[in-house]
């Protein structure tokens, strides 16, 4: 593709929130890439935090986590999953993060002793950090969606820097408003009054949409669509219909079929290209939709009442479905009610146990139980970052029979300290941004059974945690049969290297996997992550009728942690 000056898409919202400006970002970003284009898509949030990495999921669901270590809204993995393009750090911009900067350009003198005003200052820093991702990339299209809704007070800077930056350059910039179209049941009909208003809201901050997008749960007519158009100044063809779809991966076919991608160029004044090539894309979407069997897998967290919680995880489990023809039905249960009495009836008909990451006490002991019963029964299980820690405190609890055993995170006097804090976090005051965060080599280990998933021996995969497993363990660990599957070579605070580990397995186990990494994070639907598609491959294989573990291993505890064994772990 010929290479052109960078374009700049902004996408804005209205009426409501949550009408999905993400998916539509991320699926015209899909199309523009199939036609040839360098794309990328930014995401501006106008809360007051740094980052979402201190924020509750139930407050603002999963925080995303890049190859750089930033702390991102989840919105950046819809971009990664539908481009196949890593994020950074500049892909996440947030109001907290704008002022900071400003605040400490004051602070510097770097303002000269004006006046700090939020214009021309904090929009100039709005467009610094828009501008910024085109530095050195060459990228033929940024999209840069605006969180919230317009007529926010916490959005008006974000607005106001846009309107400057169409009157400053021009065709290079557009505007995209997502809407939404009511449908009333007793009148019968849409209603195309709360669009007008939403984008007279716009007008008054002096910004014009130049595509209008409207979410619907009905077809829009052509008299809609005309309505919408006269009143809101756009021609009718750039009113594009978003009607709910089965799921989110259909939205860039519908979004081609609109018209979308060619509005947006011919509006940009760029060349069509050929058409967009989709092939991959609808190769995925026909696995999808046409599973030969289906699987149920169960997510054991304690946040399983908000699903976006864990949506990295939700989409990784239909992306590796796709690629086995497999529909998996995840079912969530809340660790924190998870007991020995009713653990055999929450899980039945699991054929897979996947214990999700988190932070704190809440809902550990379900977690443990809930391993305790995939190990012992030898259902497929894989922990993820605190579900690999709880795997190790399981095991330590049960296998090598040290009671009390636990991370110091939860006991901080527990006399089998199996996780620990990591060196480098001992000293650490500030929440923020101040784990291991992003993306860390791993060798793994020849004969494991994750050097067969990903197929080759060294990998990188992104981590966001404090604590680590105590390689003071590591030896009773595995003469009882808990092996390491991987590990990071690093250096501590006092410059000493250390190995890090970064996977468990139980080779005993039909699969038993812990990884202290993120895979989820790194998987899209050109690339579903090898270890989600080998967990439910093995949870597709597992038989529940198959004989449980052997009685002898189960009891195998009672010699390993000889009290000799016992005395030298509380000594460490």
């Amino acid at each position: 593709m010929q290479k052109h000056k960078t374009k700049f898409i902004f996408v804005t919202g209205g009426v409501a929130s949550s009408l999905g400006k993400g998916i539509i970002s991320a699926s015209l970003a899909r199309l523009l890439l199939s036609r040839g284009y360098k794309t990328t898509i930014q995401k501006l949030d106008p809360y007051i935090n740094i980052d979402p990495g201190t924020l509750n999921p139930y407050e603002h669901g999963e925080c995303y986590v890049t190859e750089d270590g930033a702390e991102t809204d989840l919105d950046l993995g819809h971009y990664e999953r539908f481009t196949n393009v890593p994020t950074s750090q500049a892909n996440n911009v947030t109001t907290g993060r704008i002022y900071q900067s400003v605040i400490e350009k004051e602070r510097r003198g770097d303002y000269l002793g004006s006046t700090v005003q939020v214009i021309p200052h904090v929009t100039d820093e709005i467009k610094r950090r828009v501008r910024l991702l085109a530095e050195g990339n060459n990228f033929d299209v940024i999209i840069t969606e605006i969180g919230g809704t317009v007529g926010d007070i916490e959005s008006l800077p974000y607005i106001e820097a846009v309107r400057q930056l169409t009157w400053e350059m021009g065709d290079d910039v557009m505007v995209i408003h997502l809407t939404y179209v009511p449908y009333l049941a007793a009148a019968g009909e849409l209603k195309t009054k709360p669009t007008q208003h939403s984008v007279k809201t716009m007008l008054e901050q002096g910004l014009q949409p130049d595509i209008i997008v409207c979410r619907t749960e009905h077809p829009i007519s052509k008299g809609i669509r005309a309505k919408v158009a006269l009143f809101c100044n756009v021609r009718p063809e750039c009113v594009i219909e978003s009607r709910d779809a089965k799921n989110i991966y259909e939205v860039p076919l519908m979004m081609q079929k609109e018209g979308l991608d060619k509005q947006v160029l011919k509006i940009l004044k760029l060349p069509y290209g050929g058409r967009p090539d989709l092939t991959n894309w609808r190769s995925f979407l026909r696995k999808l939709e046409h599973p030969r069997t289906e699987v149920q897998i169960a997510l054991v967290g304690k946040y399983v009442e908000l699903k976006d919680a864990y949506k990295s995880i939700l989409e990784a489990f239909l992306q590796a479905g796709a690629v086995n023809l497999c529909k998996v039905r995840v079912k969530m249960v809340q660790s924190e009610h998870l007991t020995q009495a009713d653990v055999a009836e929450k899980l039945a008909g699991c054929r897979g146990i996947l214990v999700a990451p988190g932070f704190g006490n809440r809902g550990i002991e379900g977690k443990l139980v809930a391993i305790e019963y995939a190990r012992r029964n030898r259902v497929p299980f894989l922990g993820i970052c605190l579900g690999m820690q709880c795997s190790v405190i399981e095991f330590a609890r049960n296998v090598l029979g040290w009671k009390g055993a636990n991370s110091t995170e939860m006991d901080a006097k527990t006399k089998y300290p199996v996780i620990h804090i990591m060196d480098n976090q001992k000293n650490i005051r500030n929440m923020g941004g101040t784990m291991r965060l992003g993306a860390y080599p791993c060798t793994l280990e020849n004969t494991s059974r994750l050097r067969s998933v990903y197929g080759r021996k060294d990998i990188s995969e992104r981590h966001r945690h404090r604590y680590e497993f105590n390689n003071l363990y590591l030896k009773d660990f595995e003469k009882a049969g808990m092996k390491v599957a991987g590990t990071n070579k690093g250096v501590s605070d006092s410059g000493k290297p250390v190995t890090r580990v970064e996977a468990v397995e139980i080779p005993a186990h039909p699969f038993f996997v812990g990884v202290q990494y993120h895979p989820e994070y790194k998987s899209t639907v050109e690339n579903p992550h090898p270890l989600f598609v080998a967990f439910v491959k093995a949870a597709m294989e597992f038989d529940a009728g198959q004989p449980k573990a052997a009685p002898e291993v189960a009891e195998k505890k009672k010699k390993t942690a000889s009290k000799s064994t016992k005395s030298q772990a509380r000594k460490r």
